[in-house]
């Protein structure tokens, strides 16, 4: 089956049936791919850990299959745990906010972060950026595994945050690019303005002509329309899209490729350190 071509009704109730802590245990970018290799028959149903045995009978009851044991290469059930950050040794440098996939993570560069613990869904992927080490998870459910210690409530919350997240990545990216292109403007206005005399003023000039003219031009590239046809595509072309802007964020390439522009290092790298709870929380259902 075609990555365009599945039941889309079927993912739908795949995905509201995974516990959206969006960890990426099952082997693909998110609940939603998940959901939708599931059916496309490309993934099997017992292949995400959070969601325990019973996510995987949940999973098998929608496919129609018989329920298995959960596949240890993704992982074992265990008790939902949330981070914790050592504060005392957190260096400020914003990795793990970067990795959350659901902004439960506050703070800013070069200060102390701190974790929403009921936002966080217990995905761990900010254990692994950590430079200093300073993150560890703790469980915070007792004996209680799978979906005995997460809630559908719990779950579709999760769901709104992580597709807030995305929002506010595409959003910040378009700002952050348009900032970089109107100071790169304006350099190029400050470099017209100059009268050299010497030759080798001139040449200087020409090179810092060139240089930010290029800048300007791959700023335009990347916020010129293209031919997306998103209005129609599936919904499993647009997972591949959202997928796509998660992986560049993640990477940090969400930034408006700082180095396109001069003085632009210090300047790229902003708008992805800082989460706002004030300005960042989705509105109340």
């Amino acid at each position: 089956m075609s990555p365009e071509n599945f039941d889309s009704t079927l993912a739908d109730a795949l995905e509201q049936a995974l516990p959206q802590t969006q960890c990426t245990k099952c082997g693909f970018n998110g609940c939603r791919p998940y959901a939708e290799a599931m059916a496309r028959g490309e993934a099997d149903c017992n292949q995400c850990p959070p969601g325990g045995a019973e996510g995987v009978a949940r999973l098998a009851h929608l496919l129609q299959r018989p329920v298995k044991p959960l596949n240890p290469a993704n992982g074992v059930e265990k008790p939902r745990a949330v981070a914790i950050i050592d504060e005392a040794h957190c260096i400020g440098c914003t990795l793990c906010i970067q990795a959350c996939p659901v902004d439960a993570i506050v703070g800013a560069a070069k200060q102390m972060h701190t974790i929403l613990p009921d936002w966080c869904t217990g995905c761990d992927l900010c254990v692994a950026p950590c430079p200093v080490d300073c993150i560890r998870m703790e469980d915070v459910t007792g004996d209680r595994t799978g979906w005995a210690a997460w809630s559908q409530a719990q779950a579709d919350e999760a769901r709104r945050r992580y597709q807030f997240r995305q929002q506010r990545l595409v959003r910040e990216t378009r700002e952050n690019e348009a900032r970089l292109a109107a100071k790169a403007a304006a350099k190029l206005a400050a470099v017209n303005a100059e009268t050299p005399v010497s030759t080798e003023e001139q040449a200087a000039q020409a090179r810092k002509r060139a240089i930010i003219e290029a800048a300007i031009a791959r700023a335009r590239a990347r916020q010129a329309p293209t031919p997306r046809n998103t209005e129609n595509v599936s919904a499993a072309v647009q997972a591949q899209i959202d997928a796509a802007e998660a992986r560049r964020a993640r990477l940090g390439l969400s930034d408006g490729n700082a180095h396109d522009s001069p003085d632009s290092a210090s300047d790229g790298t902003r708008n992805h350190t800082r989460h706002d709870t004030s300005s960042n929380e989705p509105d109340a259902p």
